[in-house]
């Protein structure tokens, strides 16, 4: 009888969801989701970055898996003098997913667009079963990788590379946990109910890091009335710098 229960719980659950026509999982809609300063650790309380109750973060539950190169990194990481968002330089692909302001998702067939109110940046990952371009191919560089995606059952799985990423000084997160060239970021994406989005990331980069690490939250969808707002920072801030001469 227990397991009769919980097959009728999930079952109720799954046609809870909102669906797109072509019967996938609807992911669309205003997300507020948790503010990670340290991918490393768990959230402090339940509250998403712009103050929707019923976020959560859990990080790996123990310090990174670092490499020699990385450990030495983040011990004398000074904001002052890495963190491109200081310069008004955009904050990347994982600290877009990790800033204390909301995100958009745009859902289509074939691909899913991130709307960021942080910078006011905007990423497309691809589901028409397209490749990762190799280096040659990319051409330019970009700061946010290159993310194709697939589904599996009702979880959309996304798949980042980071060779073409614009700068070695970006980082993972606030606390300056660094990146390579050779990071790999796979994330996945599960509609729980009406009202929660369940998000894990796997973060993989042998330069960075000894082995791939997770950390794992849950967004809450905004009320309806909400908007996302334009967040413009494009002014090449020199107060950083003037800071530091000081």
């Amino acid at each position: 009888m227990k397991h009769f229960l919980l097959i009728l719980a999930v079952t109720a659950s799954a046609a809870t969801i909102p669906r797109m026509p072509d019967g996938k999982p609807d992911l669309s809609g205003l997300w507020d989701h948790p503010f990670v300063i340290d991918m490393s650790k768990d959230a402090r309380n339940d509250n998403c970055g712009a103050r929707v109750k019923g976020c959560s973060q859990k990080g790996p539950g123990e310090e990174l898996p670092m490499t020699p190169w990385a450990s030495e990194w983040t011990k004398n990481f000074d904001a002052t003098n890495y963190d491109a968002t200081g310069h008004c330089n955009p904050m990347g692909y994982t600290r877009s997913m990790n800033a204390p302001v909301p995100t958009e998702i745009v859902q289509t067939p074939k691909r899913i667009v991130f709307l960021h109110e942080s910078m006011f940046a905007f990423h497309v990952v691809y589901l028409d079963g397209r490749k990762h371009p190799t280096p040659d191919e990319a051409g330019e560089t970009t700061w946010y990788g290159h993310s194709v995606g697939h589904w599996d059952g009702d979880t959309l799985v996304v798949d980042t590379v980071g060779p073409f990423f614009g700068s070695p000084k970006q980082l993972l997160d606030t606390r300056g946990h660094p990146m390579s060239d050779e990071l790999h970021v796979v994330e996945r994406f599960q509609r729980i109910d009406a009202t929660h989005l369940g998000y894990e990331v796997t973060v993989e980069d042998p330069k960075a890091f000894t082995k791939p690490w997770k950390n794992i939250r849950t967004w809450v969808l905004m009320p309806p009335d909400e908007e996302i707002l334009e967040y413009v920072c494009t002014e090449n801030n020199k107060e950083v710098e003037e800071h530091h001469i000081k």
